[in-house]
């Protein structure tokens, strides 16, 4: 048994890259089912439980925007750390300000979507955990605004206002049309730590509604 739940999303700016952009970020037109699951986490997270995503509503019309962000273009060397951990000392730090450059980002504005997800039961839960008890702790802090880390919508900076949806229609911003997406990042498989590869679906936005209950996911 599994229990479902509605939670309403919005914020200034989004920003859910796609990979296949190497330089400057582009967004996807529409969460990713990752990051909505990302989303729920952030609220309440337990090894026993997991995520499903079954539909992303967007509530308000697609609108782009152009930015400029400064980020960080180096990181810490993995060999660097390997030979302080041998040798017992060297240069961990990194100067933010000797390797800082602006970047452009094409990122999206004044986003509203209703996460449509449920949860299952794993097989890390213990003999006292259960599906109701999940539930009513979700809920709660959903309820209260808790959350473990602040809900993001694709990066960090841009700050995800989290709180249950509690009307019972839901009005799109697209009724009555069909947008073809095109190939959405789904997920990350990871039952191969060695090879951790990224699975997408091809994402079709239905009266304003992206179904993912039965995706066709590709490698």
């Amino acid at each position: 048994m599994s229990f479902g739940f509605r939670v309403d999303v919005r914020g200034k700016y989004a920003l859910f890259s796609r990979p296949e952009m190497k330089v400057e970020r582009v967004s996807y037109d529409c969460m990713t089912p990752s990051a909505a699951r990302g989303i729920l986490e952030a609220v309440f997270w337990h090894p026993g439980m997991q995520f499903k995503i079954d539909r992303i509503y967007v509530l308000n019309p697609i609108k782009f925007d152009n930015v400029r962000r400064n980020e960080v273009k180096a990181k810490i060397s993995a060999a660097n750390v390997l030979k302080t951990m041998n040798q017992g000392g060297g240069e961990l730090c990194l100067a933010t300000s000797e390797n800082i450059q602006q970047r452009a980002a094409m990122v999206l504005k004044d986003v509203h979507y209703v996460i449509d997800a449920h949860f299952v039961m794993t097989d890390k839960a213990n003999a006292t955990d259960n599906t109701a008890k999940f539930h009513e702790i979700f809920q709660r802090r959903l309820r209260k605004g808790q959350c473990y880390h602040m809900p993001y919508l694709g990066c960090r900076e841009f700050v995800a206002e989290v709180r249950p949806y509690e009307a019972n229609d839901i009005q799109t911003a697209y009724p009555g049309q069909e947008k073809d997406l095109g190939f959405m990042l789904y997920d990350m498989d990871y039952s191969n730590p060695d090879d951790i590869k990224p699975l997408f679906f091809r994402a079709v936005l239905k009266n304003g509604v992206l179904d993912i209950t039965k995706p066709e996911v590709y490698e």
